[in-house]
């Protein structure tokens, strides 16, 4: 089954030097774009991430400190992956709880501003997880009955997650051909920012999903308690989650001038 998009969409997946979102970086991107019409674009290049990759992660994705010695480092190719998947919906494998945000915090750092406003996210784990519960390689025998030799491959992921989603399709009549459907369907909890430290009330509100002020409004604690915005903007917090309070901030601002 051919995917049946309004817009286009980028599958991608990111090697990087390890797993947490704020610290580590890409070390390999891989994206395959694809249009309404069914045309495919793709794109893989190696990154220098600037800093050292441990060992036992070299040994996962099998990319040394001396493999990307030479390569751009991310800053240097931002503009261009930007303008590849700025106008799609994104797509990937255990992408909206990884992949996503580790690629907001390196685009933001390079000054790149990206949002995710108006763009869906169909994550294919999730659904996997949902119908299945098994991992990439199992879902790539499972559905297409092929064999993922080169696993953990940025490109060899990148296709393979994009196969077993049309295969899904194929398999699940209860799975609606839209982006919009996919997006919901593979969707965990919403969270207003990516690494979850900002919730939605059932009214739609944004609220602190952690720490003392867990399930408080935002607007409501940032204007009770001012130093609370100083100090989320100073701690180890995602860029994108530094992000999302100061439009929340300035969005109740500018309310008040109303």
């Amino acid at each position: 089954m051919q995917l049946n998009l309004s817009k286009p969409i980028c599958f991608f997946d990111l090697e990087t030097t390890g797993i947490n979102i704020t610290n580590d970086r890409i070390v390999e991107i891989s994206i395959l774009k694809v249009h309404p019409n069914g045309k495919e674009e793709s794109y893989t290049q190696r990154v220098n991430p600037t800093i050292p990759i441990p060992y036992v992660v070299t040994q996962v994705h099998g990319i040394s400190d001396a493999d990307v010695a030479d390569k751009p480092t991310f800053k240097e190719i931002a503009k261009e992956v930007h303008n590849m998947i700025k106008d799609s919906d994104l797509g990937g494998f255990n992408s909206n709880r990884f992949d996503i945000p580790l690629l907001a915090e390196e685009m933001l750092r390079a000054e790149v501003d990206f949002d995710m406003k108006n763009t869906q996210s169909i994550d294919v784990q999730t659904i996997f997880h949902k119908m299945e519960q098994r991992t990439l390689s199992a879902a790539y025998k499972f559905y297409c009955d092929k064999s993922l030799d080169d696993a953990h491959s940025a490109e060899a992921d990148t296709l393979a997650t994009y196969e077993v989603l049309k295969a899904q399709l194929d398999k699940y009549e209860e799975l609606e051909n839209d982006s919009n459907f996919l997006a919901e369907f593979s969707s965990r909890k919403k969270f207003a920012d990516f690494a979850g430290f900002i919730g939605y009330t059932k009214e739609g509100e944004e609220c602190f999903a952690f720490g003392k002020h867990k399930g408080k409004l935002v607007t409501e604690v940032l204007e009770n308690e001012p130093g609370y915005f100083g100090w989320l903007l100073n701690a180890d917090f995602p860029l994108y989650t530094k992000k999302v309070l100061t439009a929340i901030k300035l969005r109740a601002f500018n309310n008040k001038l109303l």
